[in-house]
């Protein structure tokens, strides 16, 4: 689905300035990133993009272009920095991770480049096969907010810091807000790291204790002091997480992985990100 002229009207001032550096004109914005949402949309390669969106190597060197400056992320914060100061953000932020399918031409990637700090493209093997785990934060209206990449095999709670780090929505004045009110997560993020991570931050958790972690409070006795506070009310909302994941995969080229890069396997996630927060 291409972009609406509302939603355009949201992005337009947020890109990139349309002048080419050399001689020459520089393909229409709005044409390339309904090209490239195509592409996500449909998990098609990009050779086989229709012929209105005119040569795919164009697409593809604006869709890697902007993933390695970083304009498609800041695109996001954007959006989601305007949403915040409309008071359409709630900051009750719930984590979780997703694992995807990578498709065996999503394997083989150069292991130098701008890419080279993430040498296996997060990609790993599970009994599934070629995996990549999803780690995301979504607000309470199941839009995203941060996204972080690793291997499928790999564990929830120590990508937790590093997707929490990712939260960063700039404010009109003073710094950007990096603390949500409260952090909403499964049993997966029931570690004493995570829990400590939080209150020094001053950010309230609600995350359930796993019965393996019950169990050994209890074998202590008295010395394995009280139980983590729990508000079973809230955290009935933290499938907004999982409704936000089930809405990103409606995405094919997202729901499987076909992108060789883990720079823009994310970016997909972004483009992703820009169409939902562009049409609150």
């Amino acid at each position: 689905m291409p972009l609406t002229d509302a939603q355009w009207a949201r992005i337009e001032p947020l890109l990139p300035d349309r002048t080419p550096r050399r001689g020459g004109r520089r393909r229409d914005h709005r044409e390339v990133i309904d090209a490239i949402a195509w592409k996500f949309q449909t998990g098609s390669q990009g050779v086989h993009l229709p012929e209105k969106y005119g040569n795919w190597r164009g697409v593809y060197n604006r869709l890697r272009m902007w993933a390695i400056d970083g304009t498609w992320e800041r695109v996001l914060t954007t959006l989601v920095a305007q949403a915040d100061a409309d008071d359409d953000l709630n900051w009750a932020v719930s984590v979780d991770s997703t694992i995807v399918r990578a498709h065996q031409h999503a394997a083989g990637a150069r292991k130098q480049g701008p890419q080279r700090a993430n040498a296996d493209h997060a990609i790993g093997r599970s009994r599934g096969g070629l995996t990549t785990k999803i780690h995301l934060t979504s607000d309470a209206r199941c839009r995203p907010l941060a996204f972080v990449l690793t291997a499928g095999q790999a564990s929830d709670a120590p990508a937790f810091t590093h997707v929490m780090a990712r939260l960063r929505v700039p404010r009109r004045c003073g710094r950007p807000r990096t603390r949500p009110d409260v952090v909403l997560a499964d049993k997966a993020y029931s570690s004493r790291a995570i829990r400590e991570h939080l209150r020094k931050r001053g950010i309230r958790a609600v995350i359930p204790v796993s019965t393996d972690q019950r169990g050994h409070r209890l074998r202590r006795g008295i010395r394995g002091g009280r139980p983590p506070a729990f508000d079973r009310d809230a955290y009935k909302q933290r499938n907004t997480v999982e409704r936000c994941i089930n809405r990103l995969k409606h995405w094919r080229g997202i729901a499987t992985r076909y992108e060789k890069t883990a720079t823009i396997c994310l970016a997909g996630l972004h483009v992703a990100g820009i169409f939902l927060w562009s049409a609150r």
